[in-house]
């Protein structure tokens, strides 16, 4: 019995070899499981940012009245909005920028106008609009956009 333990030195090299490569492969798998992660994260937070951009329009058009905002009575009135930035911190004090365009349509008001007539006068009055916002931004070389509609009374 004292001589078979006497016999065991313990792992070989071959064992130790296979270990550190089986380690290796799972390192690097874990690696590529959080890459894809992160890509998920980082869209997730620009269409996050286009939503924020979206209402941030529609709330500026609503601040200023229907009156303000341009439209037609027939066709579809279409306008870009200045291009909008927003920052994020990242980790270690680096921060990501992404650029936002956005670009509003009117739909036209024929389906939003009361009528009001007298012996005298007939007028007509516009007392709401349709606003569609198409916000876009650039995420690894394509074109990312959502869309975000409202009636604005």
């Amino acid at each position: 019995m004292e001589k078979l333990l006497k016999n065991k030195k313990g792992f070989g090299i071959v064992e130790i070899l296979v270990a550190a490569a089986v380690l290796g492969f799972m390192y690097m798998a874990i690696l590529n499981l959080q890459g894809g992660n992160h890509d998920a994260l980082l869209r997730i937070r620009g269409r996050d940012g286009a939503v924020q951009v979206a209402q941030q329009v529609l709330d500026s058009l609503k601040s200023v009245g229907i009156a303000s905002i341009p439209s037609k009575e027939a066709d579809d009135t279409t306008f870009t909005v200045q291009n909008i930035d927003r920052k994020w911190a990242r980790g270690l004090g680096d921060s990501a920028t992404v650029t936002y365009s956005a670009q509003v349509t009117v739909s036209a008001t024929s389906n939003y106008t009361s009528q009001t007539s007298s012996q005298f006068e007939t007028v007509s009055h516009v007392y709401a609009k349709q606003v569609n916002v198409k916000v876009s931004w650039n995420f690894k070389g394509s074109t990312q956009s959502i869309e975000v509609s409202s009636v604005i009374r």
